[in-house]
């Protein structure tokens, strides 16, 4: 195990966990990394943090093929140096990678799978997105948005199993510029009058946030007011507006939401 892993200065320490265990396990093992994370105690959303920051750092390499019955999975690469994603591709092929991919002299095996047998992860259905688009990852803050839009109305009954995935939708519009309330605002907008029922819940709200808009641009404002509105905050309660607030330090919500008032035509969490 080079001493780079655990030294790593942009690895979280659930990224460290899930590459050093999954780097131990024998050579004829195939436990895709969910199944690693599972073991390791990683849950979903840190699972989906960390497989992203070793995928930054060319620790970790993903294809997706289609097998001949149509079942789309997922290949992957793991190596205890970073790899660029030629040397990857090459590794995985069989084929040379052109020389020492990394600096420092790795020791023992390069790579975590055998190229000729990489690990597959399988899913039932065709990918939302083509093989060569890399699905956005699930952030803490795209958990606790979604934890806060299935607030809004009691019809968003959503199956757990569906969270990651919404999770990691949500998580595509902050990383975009979009803030917690106008996404919040965005979901309220799209959802159908309240007198008719939401059948399929989960599917309704992927559907409103898998296209993700450009988030919108605030308006340059004079230069005498700026230094007054640059210390304003947007609250993090519900409103059918951003409501913009000033914190005396570091608080999230407007006064009215810490006192328990509800505004006019506003819902409180």
């Amino acid at each position: 195990m080079p001493n780079e892993i655990l030294r790593h200065p942009r690895l979280s320490s659930d990224a460290v966990r899930l590459l050093t265990w999954q780097l131990s396990l024998p050579d004829d093992a195939k436990d895709p990394l969910s199944k690693t994370a599972r073991q390791a105690g990683i849950g979903k959303c840190a699972f989906n943090r960390a497989k992203g920051e070793l995928k930054r750092e060319g620790y970790l390499h993903e294809w997706r093929q289609q097998g001949v019955r149509g079942l789309w999975s997922t290949v992957q690469l793991v190596s205890n140096v970073p790899l660029k994603p030629e040397q990857a591709l090459a590794l995985r092929d069989g084929a040379p990678a052109g020389g020492n991919p990394a600096a420092g002299e790795p020791t023992g095996r390069t790579v975590g799978r055998h190229p000729e047998k990489p690990v597959l992860e399988n899913t039932p259905h065709h990918p939302r997105t083509p093989p060569e688009t890399e699905a956005p990852e699930a952030t803490d803050a795209g958990c606790q948005l979604i934890s806060t839009i299935l607030d809004l109305e009691p019809r968003l009954r959503v199956p757990r199993g569906m969270l990651p995935q919404l999770a990691a939708l949500a998580s595509a519009w902050l990383e975009a510029g979009h803030t917690p309330g106008g996404v919040r605002a965005h979901v309220r907008r799209s959802l159908p009058g309240p007198k008719q029922p939401i059948l399929k819940p989960g599917g309704l709200l992927r559907n409103i946030l898998s296209d993700v808009p450009p988030a919108p641009v605030a308006e340059a404002l004079p230069q005498s007011v700026q230094p007054r509105i640059a210390q304003l905050r947007e609250c993090e309660g519900v409103h059918t507006q951003a409501r913009l607030f000033r914190p005396e330090g570091d608080e999230e919500f407007c006064g009215e939401c810490l006192r328990g008032r509800v505004p006019e035509g506003s819902v409180r969490l």
